[in-house]
């Protein structure tokens, strides 16, 4: 650990400490004992937002990326430090990310007619105040992305947090209040609890003030928000996989996908979960994960050590294992790897648990197949319906067109890493709120709007 890291740790370690002895977080901008006070303080603030001009808004979000890059390494120490999820350095690139690629204001337009019986517009106008949901694995960085949005769109936000990241959000949120109050603008745009549970999640959804819910996570907090009554956004759970067929740059692809199931070890949800790998390659693209990738190839009674280790008798993950780097899963089960080692690959069928079930952790199990067809067969019934992300490696743009048809997810990347879906060397903007389930995709500013058409009839026409 380098001098400058070694200082951002002990100040994440005081700040946290700080937290853990008052138990809770005076001086903190958004930050409230009981959930009715946020909402609260959420509708007041909405009022000045509501009534504010965009390049207000913009000026408040321009300050929110100020202070997002020049805290992107302090909260991404907080993260790993608070959820034992993830890695330092890639959480700091993320953070650049979301402070460079989520759109603001330029996000909000306006369709308009005119013609002989007059004008039409069609404004996108606010929700008012907004319920989120946020998770623990991507805390401040979904945070982030959405306030950006739904500031942009003339909201404010009522977070419950995810109980396991509390303290990295509440920071992030005071951090974005403390932008809004530098750029001139009201304080608590953004607010939140200092203890989140399910009964102030309960609360928040169903408080009158708020008409549109937005949650980030599981399938059970995404269920929840959908059964509220509310109209509701639900970013929840993938099983990505990555076809990679007999056309391929084999060479390109085992380093574009261990590139993408490592990044962050493994905890977007947009990254390759798992490989289905034509017959004809799948030696060679196997040879290259691990002679050039780091990858660490597990025999059979490694598989089982690993099965016993990150799943729970009831099939589910461990969470003392997602997020932790394959260093980390490999000495869990007896093996001291060296510190190239990013990655743990090995063959099964497809319905092995370590290949069917959502790990967020750098572990990938390669099916291997015979045709194409049967590839993308394999691949429809692994990403198991969620209709989230998918990803392949070819050169038949046949085969790219055939696949992406048939999985019908909200992102597909064709023969790069996955994040390469979200702006990181590949084009378009940036969220880490993606909703398949409920179809708006990727979201944005636009997302947390609502359209809402003006009329008048025979006038302001002047061809």
């Amino acid at each position: 650990m380098s001098v400058d890291e070694r200082m951002v740790h002990d100040i994440v370690q005081k700040v946290m400490a700080n937290m853990q002895i008052t138990g809770e977080v005076s001086g903190m901008h958004g930050v409230f004992k009981d959930m009715n006070a946020a909402v609260d303080a959420s509708i007041e603030a909405q009022k000045k937002v509501r009534v504010m001009p965009l390049d207000q808004r913009e000026k408040i979000i321009s300050v929110i990326r100020k202070k997002v890059h020049e805290n992107a390494e302090m909260l991404a120490n907080m993260g790993v430090s608070e959820t034992g999820m993830g890695n330092v350095g890639d959480k700091i690139l993320k953070h650049h990310l979301t402070a460079e690629k989520t759109p603001g204001t330029e996000d909000i337009t306006t369709t308009a007619w005119s013609g002989d019986r007059g004008l039409t517009l069609v404004e996108m106008g606010p929700f008012g105040v907004i319920g989120a949901i946020t998770p623990a694995t991507n805390p401040s960085e979904t945070v982030i992305c959405n306030c950006i949005g739904m500031l942009a769109g003339g909201n404010t936000v009522v977070f419950n947090p995810h109980p396991n990241a509390k303290k990295t959000t509440i920071f992030t949120i005071n951090l974005i209040n403390e932008a809004s109050l530098e750029a001139g603008g009201p304080d608590n745009i953004a607010v939140t609890v200092e203890e989140p549970t399910m009964e102030s999640s309960g609360i928040m959804m169903k408080h009158p003030a708020i008409h549109l819910l937005v949650a980030t996570g599981g399938p059970g907090v995404v269920t929840a928000v959908l059964s509220s009554g509310k109209r509701a956004i639900g970013a929840g759970a993938g099983n990505p996989p990555v076809l990679v067929d007999e056309t391929a740059d084999i060479r390109k692809a085992a380093r574009d996908i261990i590139n993408g199931c490592t990044f962050d070890n493994n905890l977007p949800c947009i990254a390759e979960k798992e490989i289905v790998a034509a017959d004809s390659i799948a030696d060679e693209l196997m040879h290259y994960m691990i002679s050039e990738n780091g990858c660490y190839l597990a025999d059979r009674e490694i598989q089982e050590k690993l099965v016993q280790t990150v799943l729970t008798p009831k099939g589910g993950l461990n969470r003392k294992c997602v997020g932790r780097s394959a260093r980390t899963l490999l000495s869990m089960v007896g093996v001291e790897a060296g510190p190239e080692i990013r990655c743990i690959v090995f063959e099964g069928e497809k319905e092995h648990p370590l290949i069917s079930e959502e790990l967020m952790m750098p572990i990938l199990g390669l099916v291997r197949v015979k045709s194409f067809e049967e590839g993308v067969e394999t691949a429809l019934w692994l990403e198991h319906g969620n209709r989230h992300s998918a990803h392949i490696h070819s050169k038949n743009v046949d085969h790219i067109t055939a696949y992406a048809k048939a999985l019908d997810t909200a992102i597909l990347v064709k023969n790069g890493p996955s994040y390469a879906a979200l702006g990181f060397g590949g084009e378009g903007y940036c969220t880490f709120t993606i909703a398949s389930r409920t179809g708006e995709g990727l979201t944005s500013a636009q997302t947390f709007t609502k359209r809402r058409r003006c009329t008048m009839s025979d006038s302001l026409c002047i061809r």
